[in-house]
C-alpha cells in the first residue's frame, strides 16, 4: 500500500470539506437567505428548490459517467473537470451582492457547482477500492471523512478570523478595509476562500494517487458501451440483491443527512437568531464532533463491519435530533446538535465503505453512480419537503422536522442488508 497515496487520497476530502461547510451549509447559504434575498423563510424555499434542481441533475448524470468511467478506464480527467468547475463557481460567488437582483445568478452558480461537486466525488470514491486492501477500507473510508471534517474546521476558523470578524482582509494583508471592498465584502470573499482552499489541496490528490490505466477505448465508444452497461445493470438489478438493498437504505438515510448539512445554518439563524459569527463558531464545533466520530468509528467498521456503525450511527441521529426539534434554549440547541453531529461521519463513511465491499471489481464506478442515482433520487425529496413544510407552517421546525422520517425509513431498510463477510485482519494492522 501506497502511504502517500493514501494520504493524498484523504486529503481530498480536507480540500472538497470546504465547499460543504463555507457553501452550502453555514455561510453562503445564510447570507444568500439573509443578505440576498433578505427574508430567512423566502431565502430557504429558494435555496431549497435549488437544492432539489441539483438533486436531479446528479441523480441523472452520475451512474451515466460512472459506467462511461468504468469503461474508459481513467477517472481522474473526470475529477480534474468536475473539480475545475465547482472551484471556478465558487470563486465567481464574489460578485453576488446583498441584493435581490443577484439571487438568480448566486443559484445559478450553485447549482452547477453543486451538481459538479457531486460527480467529482462519484470518481473520487469508486477510485477507494483500487488504492487499499479490502480489510482497510473502513479505515481509510472513516479517515478521509474524520480528516474531511476537520478541514472544514481548519477552513471556518480561516473565515471567522480571517474574514467575518476582521475588520480588513487577512487582518490588512490587501491594505484595504471590507467597506472598500463593497457591501457585506467580508462575507462574499469567503467564497473565494472555498475556491483557493479546494484547489490548492486537491491538488496532491492528482500528482500521487494512481489512476486507472486507459483501455484503447475512444470517449465514444466508452460511452455507447456505458450505456448499454448500466442498462443491462438495471434490468438484471437482481443479481446484485444486497447492494439494491443498501442503495436504497442509503438513500434514505443519506438524505436525512444531506439535508441537514445543506440547511443546518439556515436552521440555527432563522429559528435560533444566530449571528454569522455564532454560526460559524457552531460550526466549527460541529466539526471537531464529527471529525472524531468518523476516526473513532473507523476501526469499528473494519471490526464489526459497516452495517453495525451505520445502525448505531441512525439511531444516535434519532436520539438527539427529536429533541432539538423541540428545545428553544440557545444552550440546549448546541449541545443536542452537537450530540447529533457526532454520528454524521461514521454514517457516512461506513456507507462509503460498504458500498465498496458490495461493488464487483469491474465495476466500482457504475456502482458508486448508481449510489449517486440513489441517494440524489430520494435525496431531492429532502430538500424538497423541507422546503414545503417550512413554507406551509412558516417554522423551519416543521421542515426539520421531516428528516426525521427518513432516518427511521433507513433505518429499517437497513436491517434487512447483508454485509458481505470481512476479510481476515492482519495482526500487522
Amino acid at each position: 500500500m501506497d502511504r502517500r497515496a493514501v494520504a493524498s487520497w484523504c486529503l481530498y476530502d480536507w480540500a472538497n470539506s470546504a465547499y460543504n461547510t463555507i457553501i452550502t451549509t453555514f455561510v453562503f447559504s445564510v447570507y444568500f437567505a439573509r443578505g440576498v434575498v433578505g427574508d430567512p423563510v423566502a431565502g430557504t424555499a429558494r435555496w431549497s428548490a435549488a437544492m432539489t434542481i441539483a438533486g436531479v441533475a446528479i441523480a441523472v448524470l452520475s451512474p451515466l459517467l460512472g459506467t462511461i468511467a468504468d469503461r474508459h478506464g481513467r477517472r481522474k480527467p473526470w475529477m480534474a473537470l468536475f473539480t475545475g468547475v465547482t472551484v471556478a463557481l465558487s470563486a465567481a460567488l464574489w460578485w453576488v451582492r446583498p441584493d435581490p437582483a443577484d439571487a438568480l445568478f448566486a443559484l445559478v452558480c450553485v447549482v452547477v457547482a453543486t451538481v459538479s461537486f457531486e460527480l467529482a466525488n462519484v470518481f473520487y470514491n469508486a477510485s477507494l477500492p483500487a488504492l487499499v486492501p479490502p480489510r482497510l477500507l473502513g479505515r481509510v473510508s472513516g479517515w478521509g471523512w474524520g480528516i474531511g471534517y476537520f478541514g472544514g474546521l481548519v477552513c471556518l476558523v480561516v473565515a471567522l478570523f480571517g474574514f467575518v470578524k476582521a475588520d480588513a482582509p487577512l487582518f490588512g494583508l490587501f491594505g484595504l478595509s471590507w467597506e472598500q471592498w463593497g457591501p457585506q465584502a467580508n462575507i462574499r470573499a469567503t467564497a473565494l476562500l472555498v475556491a483557493l482552499w479546494y484547489g490548492l489541496f486537491a491538488l496532491p490528490y492528482f500528482l500521487w494517487v494512481p489512476d486507472e490505466p486507459p483501455n484503447g477505448r475512444s470517449l465514444v465508444q466508452a460511452t455507447r458501451e456505458g450505456v448499454a452497461m448500466l442498462g443491462r445493470t438495471l434490468r438484471h438489478a437482481g443479481q446484485h440483491r444486497q447492494a439494491v438493498r443498501f442503495l436504497i437504505a442509503s438513500a434514505f438515510y443519506r438524505d436525512g443527512i444531506n439535508t441537514i448539512t445543506a440547511f443546518g445554518g439556515l436552521f440555527a439563524a432563522g429559528t435560533f437568531g444566530m449571528s454569522f459569527e455564532e454560526i460559524v463558531l457552531f460550526a466549527i464545533a460541529l466539526n471537531v464532533v464529527a471529525g472524531f466520530g468518523a476516526i473513532g468509528f473507523a476501526w469499528m467498521d473494519d471490526r464489526a463491519g459497516a452495517k453495525p456503525v451505520i445502525l448505531a450511527a441512525l439511531a444516535g441521529m434519532l436520539l438527539f435530533g427529536l429533541p432539538l426539534l423541540l428545545v428553544s434554549d440557545k444552550l440546549w440547541f448546541w449541545l443536542l446538535a452537537l450530540g447529533l453531529g457526532a454520528f454524521f461521519g461514521p454514517a457516512q463513511a461506513a456507507g462509503r465503505s460498504m458500498m465498496a465491499r458490495l461493488s464487483p471489481p469491474s465495476m466500482t464506478g457504475e456502482m458508486f453512480g448508481l449510489y449517486g442515482l440513489t441517494g440524489r433520487f430520494a435525496g431531492f425529496f429532502g430538500p424538497l419537503l423541507f422546503g414545503l413544510a417550512t413554507e406551509a407552517f412558516a417554522s423551519q421546525r416543521a421542515g426539520m422536522g421531516t428528516v426525521l422520517a427518513f432516518f427511521v425509513v433507513g433505518f429499517g431498510l437497513m436491517l434487512r442488508v447483508r454485509e458481505p463477510a470481512l476479510p481476515r485482519q492482519n495482526a500487522a494492522n
